[in-house]
């Protein structure tokens, strides 16, 4: 059986993998959980399809972050069959999920994250020239994966 550190290893590959091959950030985290939780993946990709840049390209709430949550909702899901206890469980995860987020990067909003607004023609254009898909979602990406690991491995 993998240990621990090579499966979320394997996962914080894949899911930059998935990203690079055109994913949003919400799809490539929340897509390499759906074996976990018995899911589709194209069930998965549709449900987070509308998370990447910050929510619909608004720019508001990391799409790592967004698919982030979606796992830890769904983690909480398969052990709690009350949904009280399935509410706080994921809040109290995504509250820690959040506050080790912020301390890698500083914020969870997409715009502030990039520095460039993705709606205009020059924050497209600043996005690609300055490889931020690159140097900045796919570490948001892959960090997201190892902080939900290391949140549901505790």
């Amino acid at each position: 059986m993998k240990n621990q550190t090579k499966i979320r290893e394997e996962k914080q590959q894949l899911s930059v993998e998935h990203f690079k091959t055109g994913r949003n950030c919400a799809q490539s985290v929340l897509s390499v959980y759906a074996d976990d939780f018995h899911l589709e993946k194209q069930v998965l990709l549709g449900l987070s399809s509308g998370f990447g840049a910050g929510m619909g390209r608004l720019q508001e709430t990391c799409g790592a972050v967004t698919g982030a949550y979606m796992v830890l909702g769904l983690y909480n899901g398969s052990i709690h069959s009350n949904n009280g206890l399935l509410k706080e469980a994921s809040y109290e995860m995504i509250q820690k999920f959040t506050t080790q987020f912020k301390e890698e990067f500083g914020t969870t909003k997409c715009k502030l994250l990039l520095d460039c607004d993705l709606n205009t023609d020059e924050g497209q254009i600043q996005f690609e020239e300055e490889k931020l898909g690159e140097l900045i979602c796919q570490k948001c990406i892959s960090t997201s994966v190892k902080l939900i690991e290391s949140l549901i491995n505790q």
